[in-house]
């Protein structure tokens, strides 16, 4: 197994003890109730994430919705994982002060929408969640702009890692979008909460200014790339960077995205002053297949879902 990846697995079952300690907080009572409801989400993400009509896809989708905000409306469910359920992501904030669940629904081959919730922690045990609207389809440029939980732009979140600048706390998402159906996308954006409490995502937090050729400073990073090819984007702790596959035409076609595949070369960024710094070349020497770090696949690639690739 390749060091970056046990690494990444390490910090993710170093993390879970933290999380499963907590649960103490539940009554018999409450966990009864939602070990039940647990039952119900799972078989519903299963019709989800699986069946093959898409009109049962859709009233699975919009039960899971409605039996989760119920399930979330018991005390101290924050503490509740949902282990069980599979296509979904559930990522804890490193500090434990928010989780956000998002999954993805597949229409057909070329439509896909991404639906999530924030939930935050409460002093009581009561329910505080931010619903997310994915509303990508009506974007022309997803990285120009910072966005609210009603103006969302859809992923489903693998990985989370919480920074900090001037005494304020910034948590840089990773995520997963099918797309359609010949190119798929991944999304590095940063989450932070304004004044109100309220969950913001992007802001003018990735800088080109150390590249040769810079670019304006993006509200998000995206890649976009051949269905089904393997790209890597994620931190990678022992690099305490982020690492990026450098993606070319794979027939000299750059106007197309979906031809796009990695060439063996590694682009990162690196945080500093508040800012996610690009780093134009990461290693000196290029690395052949199989060479570089590879992410455990997100949420464990069916048919839908939007994988783990943490």
């Amino acid at each position: 197994m390749h060091r970056h990846l046990f690494t990444l697995l390490l910090i993710t079952l170093l993390k879970a003890p933290l999380l499963s300690a907590q649960p103490v907080l539940l009554k018999a009572s409450e966990r009864g109730q939602l070990s039940a409801k647990e039952d119900t989400l799972k078989r519903l993400s299963f019709q989800l994430n699986t069946d093959s009509n898409q009109v049962i896809r859709m009233k699975a989708d919009s039960h899971f919705t409605r039996v989760l905000v119920r399930a979330l409306q018991t005390p101290q469910s924050f503490w509740y994982a949902f282990d069980s359920l599979r296509g979904i992501s559930k990522l804890y904030a490193p500090d434990s002060s928010f989780r956000i669940f998002t999954w993805n629904l597949t229409y057909d081959d070329y439509y896909h929408r991404q639906r999530g919730t924030v939930q935050i922690r409460t002093k009581d045990g009561s329910l505080s969640m931010f619903p997310l609207r994915d509303v990508s389809e009506f974007i022309e440029n997803a990285t120009d702009s910072a966005r609210n939980r009603m103006n969302w732009i859809g992923a489903v979140y693998y990985n989370m890692i919480q920074t900090q600048h001037a005494g304020k706390k910034y948590y840089t998402l990773f995520g997963f979008d099918p797309n359609g159906a010949m190119s798929s996308l991944k999304w590095m954006e940063v989450l932070h909460f304004n004044a109100k409490g309220e969950p913001v995502f992007g802001g003018p937090f990735f800088s080109f200014e150390n590249d040769s050729i810079r670019k304006p400073t993006q509200h998000r990073f995206q890649l976009e790339f051949k269905k089904d090819a393997q790209v890597l984007l994620n931190f990678i702790p022992d690099l305490n960077l982020v690492l990026v596959d450098h993606l070319i035409s794979e027939n000299n076609d750059p106007d197309n995205k979906w031809t796009y595949i990695p060439d063996g070369d590694q682009e990162g960024f690196v945080w500093k002053n508040g800012k996610w710094i690009h780093v134009d070349k990461v290693f000196t020497q290029k690395l052949k297949d199989g060479e570089a770090p590879r992410e455990v696949p997100i949420l464990d690639q069916r048919p839908n879902p939007k994988v783990k690739n943490q």
